[in-house]
């Protein structure tokens, strides 16, 4: 279940490469393999269920999409995800959901797209040709529009910083950046002493919290009645 959880990051930065960045060859997919496998290492769990090679690793993630994953309560949940309505936005929220209805579904298009297919297979999700080729056209669309946006906005501050010390912009040495403040627990837990608040320095970084708390796919949270109680993230 562990490592389950950690190949699903790993595939979700292949296949964001593949439709939004221009993809990857398959000496830099290799790579990436061989770089995940040295990120679950640090965890210090067990490396059995790891597969050896990136031949392994395909096999085993078609096996598990085709024989063991199901259509349960989480998935039906992603299916009913809504975006957060920022706290300073004075629309009420009933409003705010109708606003965005479409670009929710839009976001769930995508999703679509992005999942193997045997998994659209068995959620009955819908996926033509047409709908490959008009996504392909829109990745390529969202990977020109990036050229123009700000690296502060569109990287996260560690990887801004890396980039920045690998062109000798920054010292060797410098310290670790925080983590931003849109890496911040749910508001309930924030006040919880095994969580840690950054503090938001910048005009950028609250830009680049803005966009990634309302906009992004990794926040959004399905939409639940008050009395139905909140279960913990995989």
């Amino acid at each position: 279940t562990f490592y389950w959880a950690h190949a699903t990051f790993f595939m979700l930065i292949i296949k964001t490469a593949e439709y939004f960045c221009g993809g990857l060859t398959e000496a830099e997919k290799r790579q990436l393999f061989d770089e995940h496998v040295q990120w679950y290492r640090m965890y210090g769990m067990s490396m059995r269920p790891v597969p050896k090679t990136w031949e392994d690793f395909q096999d085993y993630w078609d096996s598990k999409c085709r024989d063991e994953l199901e259509i349960n309560r989480a998935t039906l949940d992603i299916f009913s995800i809504r975006i957060p309505k920022p706290w300073f936005v004075l629309m009420p929220t009933p409003l705010w959901d109708q606003l965005f209805r479409p670009m929710v579904g839009a976001q769930r298009w995508i999703a679509a797209g992005l999942f193997d297919p045997a998994v659209r297979e068995k959620a009955g999700m819908r996926w033509t040709p047409g709908d490959e080729v008009l996504l392909r056209i829109f990745g390529k669309m969202v990977e020109l529009a990036f050229v123009a946006v700000p690296d502060e906005i569109r990287l996260h501050p560690r990887a801004l910083s890396a980039y920045r010390r690998a062109a000798g912009k920054i010292p060797a040495d410098a310290p670790l950046v925080e983590a931003p403040g849109f890496m911040a627990p749910p508001r309930d837990r924030r006040g919880l002493p095994m969580h840690y608040l950054p503090r938001r320095k910048s005009l950028l970084d609250r830009a680049g919290s803005l966009v990634h708390t309302t906009f992004s796919l990794s926040v959004l949270r399905p939409a639940r009645r008050p009395d139905q109680r909140r279960a913990p993230a995989a």
